[in-house]
């Protein structure tokens, strides 16, 4: 697989910047941002954010930015903090987005190591935590605020309301717009254009440094892969520190031209996605998850007969459906039913969750269920798997129309190589390579070799014939069992998950003779099955210790089992015993990243009374765990849990060996 040759492109296509003031250009009148506050839609053309933005770099510059200052931008999606990342790079400066739901702790290490003298800050929640650091992160020197409510008893004489900066910078522009000029003048593809933080599962999140060349160069790639155009819309909803928001809705939207919705809050995104009906869409697997979860919620509420016509219909679509979707002919006695179909069920359907517009969908992050994956392809919704990381400027590998499976993540990106070292790790380099992690040379090293070749962490291979590349697990997370057997915990905690009952799952059994696992219920799932069952329950821990909870959940580790039993390869990797935890494993209390994924090494610290239980002959275990509480506050949560015997299928051992 080779990498297609450098790209050249134009002067106005070499900073994001620069990639505004084209569009305003040649998309003037063209919507690019909305915006729903109050209930109500507001927007934006191009030509109107490219003034907006301009009015906020010269605000920047009258209050003193300089080149490669770091800007630490904080709150949700909306239209002015996308637009302060990009007034930042008009004068030379570098914007830091931090994730919103973050803890002033998380946040004070971030702030600190990037030195970030400027903060912008959406409401008074994130001018909060950032005031309650200020003392031990010294860099701060000025904060900026878009939200005014509450504001107005603060100490001003560092802080500024975002409206104010942008007044003083329209009243700047004859005395600065030479100044701003030069700075924008001087962007080139080399130049920094964001630093992302990862995630930081293993230990302190690391500053990823990402160049126009890095951010431009993929949104090109990556457009012009799935035929994004002008007229698209997407739906801004993800946390705006995560890479791939930051290459939906700033590098593809600014390559393209298209229209970047922000919701009100996550509570109304799912009305505010109705109301949008956007045509591009990403969310990773939970949020499909969440959404075919309330669907099957409503439909055991409906009528009989709406349920017969629903399962008729469905069971049909599973069978037609993707084969239409990838071209393949399918007959026309099939094809008018599926029209049917489409007028009483799966239109309805798509008109509900707000997918009906969609050309183009994507999910990544984890594996999604196979028959999650085909319930969305069967409804007519072109939706896809890609994978990526920040380190690749999210784009790796994607699925090309026509090519789409649930087992797969795809073939590499446009321009990116990937080899498969002997280790079974998955290597790539590409034009959206990072740079280097901030101030972490070491690291930078031993992730980049001179070569450009990245270490995803990523054990996988490419099917012969069809050269789409799976993905086994996190390498460092795949070893072995006492006899010899693999052990890929994240293969089977993804088959739990496909269950809507199941949230979260841990799996354990490194160097052990078996696994055991933790399973976290879905409190939505779990608790609207206990209402429509008039089940009383006062509390997640109450739900989750209830027997009907866990003799179907029981069920459930036994279906993975039976289905785990089918690979050779893995088969050893059955589960044994499982507990269900008496709380959900949550990011404030350490256990999760922001992005939700599991930090497996603190879980297994923390809960190593319960692990050692699940490896002793006992049938419960009384434990006692601190939590946090949504003001901060810290607290025991006391429980004594069953530990269940899960049944195993086939001699494991004796398939692994054949």
């Amino acid at each position: 697989m080779t990498v297609t040759p450098e790209i050249k492109l134009a002067p106005e296509e070499s900073s994001i910047p620069a990639l505004l003031a084209r569009n305003a250009r040649r998309f003037g009148m063209q919507t690019a941002y909305r915006e729903k506050e109050f209930g109500i839609w507001q927007s934006w053309t191009w030509a109107e954010t490219h003034a907006e933005v301009r009015a906020m770099a010269l605000g920047f510059l009258a209050l003193g930015m300089a080149r490669g200052d770091y800007v630490a931008i904080i709150g949700r999606n909306r239209p002015a903090l996308y637009w302060a990342m990009v007034a930042a790079q008009s004068v030379g400066a570098v914007p830091v987005p931090l994730y919103q739901d973050a803890v002033a702790e998380e946040m004070a290490y971030v702030l600190d190591h990037c030195g970030a003298r400027y903060v912008v800050c959406g409401d008074q929640e994130q001018v909060d935590k950032v005031l309650e650091v200020q003392e031990k992160v010294t860099c701060i020197e000025e904060i900026l605020y878009l939200d005014k409510r509450g504001m107005r008893k603060y100490d001003h004489s560092h802080m500024n309301w975002l409206e104010d900066v942008m007044r003083e910078g329209r009243a700047a522009e004859t005395r600065l717009s030479g100044e701003l000029e030069r700075r924008t003048a001087e962007l080139t593809l080399d130049h920094t254009c964001v630093m992302l933080y990862t995630s930081g599962t293993t230990g302190k999140p690391k500053g990823v440094v990402l160049s126009n060349r890095n951010i431009i160069v993929t949104s090109k790639n990556s457009s012009e892969f799935d035929d994004l155009r002008p007229g698209d819309e997407i739906l801004a909803y993800l946390p705006m520190a995560w890479v791939g928001d930051f290459i939906f809705a700033i590098g593809q939207a600014y390559w393209t031209g298209f229209c970047v919705n922000c919701p009100e809050s996550a509570q109304t995104m799912l009305t505010d996605l109705r109301e949008i009906g956007p045509t591009y869409y990403f969310a990773p697997p939970r949020v499909f998850e969440n959404m075919l979860t309330t669907v099957m919620i409503r439909m055991e509420d409906a009528s009989p007969l709406k349920r017969r016509i629903f399962n008729h219909f469905m069971g049909f679509a599973r069978v037609v459906g993707p084969r239409l979707l990838d071209g393949r002919d399918v007959g026309l006695g099939s094809k008018l039913k599926y029209g049917l179909g489409d007028l009483l069920v799966y239109g309805p359907l798509k008109d509900t969750l707000g997918l009906r517009r969609i050309r183009v969908a994507y999910t990544a992050g984890e594996a999604i269920g196979p028959e999650i994956f085909d319930f969305y392809r069967s409804l007519g919704i072109n939706l896809k798997q890609l994978y990526g990381q920040t380190e690749a400027s999210v784009f790796i590998t994607q699925q090309p129309d026509g090519e789409v499976r649930s087992d797969t993540v795809g073939v590499p990106s446009p321009g990116v190589e990937v080899r498969i070292a002997d280790t079974g790790e998955v290597y790539y380099r590409s034009p959206g390579t990072f740079e280097s992690y901030y101030k972490n040379a070491e690291s930078t090293a031993s992730t980049k070799d001179p070569e450009g070749w990245v270490a995803t962490g990523d054990a996988g291979f490419f099917e012969e014939g069809s050269g789409h590349l799976r993905i086994i697990d996190r390498a460092k997370d795949v070893g072995k069992m006492a006899d010899g057997r693999m052990f890929a915990p994240k293969y089977v905690e993804n088959k739990l998950k496909f269950f809507p009952n199941i949230l979260e799952a841990v799996v354990f059994g490194n160097s052990r003779d078996r696994c055991v696992a933790f399973i976290n219920i879905d409190l939505a799932a779990v608790g609207s099955w206990a209402e429509r069952n008039n089940i009383a329950y006062s509390s997640y821990q109450e739900l989750a210790g209830l027997k009907r909870v866990l003799d179907t959940i029981q069920e459930h580790v036994e279906q993975v089992n039976e289905s785990v039993a089918q690979d050779a390869m893995l088969a050893g990797c059955q589960i044994h015993r499982f507990l269900v935890l008496h709380k959900e494993l949550d990011a404030d209390d350490g256990e999760m990243t922001r992005t939700r994924k599991v930090r497996r090494r603190i879980v297994e610290e923390k809960f190593a009374d319960l692990i050692d239980a699940l490896y002793s002959d006992k049938d419960s275990i009384y434990t006692e765990t601190e939590v946090t509480y949504e003001d901060g506050r810290k607290g025991k949560l006391k429980a004594t849990l069953e530990i269940r015997d899960a049944k195993v299928f086939g001699d494991a051992r004796r398939m692994a060996a054949e």
